[in-house]
């Protein structure tokens, strides 16, 4: 059954949303189709009712309290990948705010934050830009051709939501920087990755520059590296694995990390009490 409520649920979620763009767009549909679309709708919100309220109860019966067993529920009806990119949008959002407010996630009194942001915000706002210029855009075009009303508004709804949505993601980037406190390194990539390191794992810390990373959070033999605008300039050597979570959920293991800061040389000040080895420089 579960597979089925998954199914069920991606199937018809986009077909629901397609239906509704065509009656707002003033598309003449039979009754009967609308009918039997909605009934469909219907029955597949009781079956992901039904679904989610049995692993609830096998939740439940397995020791867990209301809260625990009712997120597992959640957690085995909702694959990662969807969860996390809906936490993505959360997190951006809550950075929003914050940027706002001029404030930031995860620095608590005492602890040194380590900014990264400074490489890719002039790209990512020159996206945005784009964006808003494509969406003024689009309305023009829909408004020359006589689009009709209800499709105009869905369309700007959605590219709104983009500039917004790209807009948060600066704001994650600048609110949520790295973090180095007495006890972890803490290194981010926005709402998208975030790994707690005990400093007592960190065997050495040294510079090292690359201009050429294949990727934003990338893992090869043991060695992750969480690059901004293909940069990454610090490293660290740890004396065990540490284990991590990938954006799209995906689990990994790493002894070498790799990242990127604005100012590598604070980074290094910040760790070096954790350090057992003199502070190296590569290029």
């Amino acid at each position: 059954m579960l597979k089925i409520a998954r199914a069920a649920l991606f199937a018809v979620l986009p077909a629901e949303l397609v239906l509704v763009v065509l009656l707002l767009s003033g598309v003449s549909l039979p009754l009967p189709v609308i009918v039997g679309a909605e009934l469909v709708v219907v029955a597949v919100f009781a079956l992901e009712v039904v679904t989610a309220y049995r692993l609830f109860r096998a939740e439940r019966r397995n020791g867990l309290g209301r809260r625990a067993a009712a997120g597992a529920a959640v957690d085995r009806l909702v694959p990662a990948p969807v969860r996390r990119m809906l936490g993505f949008e959360t997190k951006g959002m809550v950075s929003l705010a914050l940027w706002v407010t001029r404030r930031r996630n995860g620095v608590p009194p005492g602890a040194t934050a380590v900014p990264y942001a400074r490489e890719q915000t002039p790209f990512l706002l020159m996206m945005v830009l784009m964006m808003v210029v494509e969406t003024v855009g689009l309305e023009l075009l829909l408004q020359a051709i006589d689009a009709p009303t209800g499709l105009r508004v869905v369309v700007l709804v959605l590219d709104a939501y983009g500039v917004v949505f790209g807009v948060a993601v600066i704001a994650a980037g600048v609110t949520r920087p790295h973090v180095v406190t007495p006890d972890e390194l803490r290194i981010r990539l926005g709402a998208f990755f975030d790994l707690r390191i005990p400093r007592r794992l960190i065997s050495t810390v040294r510079l090292s520059r690359n201009y050429n990373e294949p990727g934003q959070v990338t893992l090869a033999d043991g060695r992750l590296g969480v690059a901004v605008s293909s940069q990454t300039n610090v490293i660290i050597e740890l004396t065990e694995p540490v284990t991590f979570v990938r954006p799209l959920g995906r689990v990994g293991e790493a002894t070498t990390i790799r990242f990127f800061a604005d100012a590598p040389d604070a980074a290094l000040r910040a760790l070096r009490p954790a350090q057992r080895e003199p502070v190296q420089e590569q290029v």
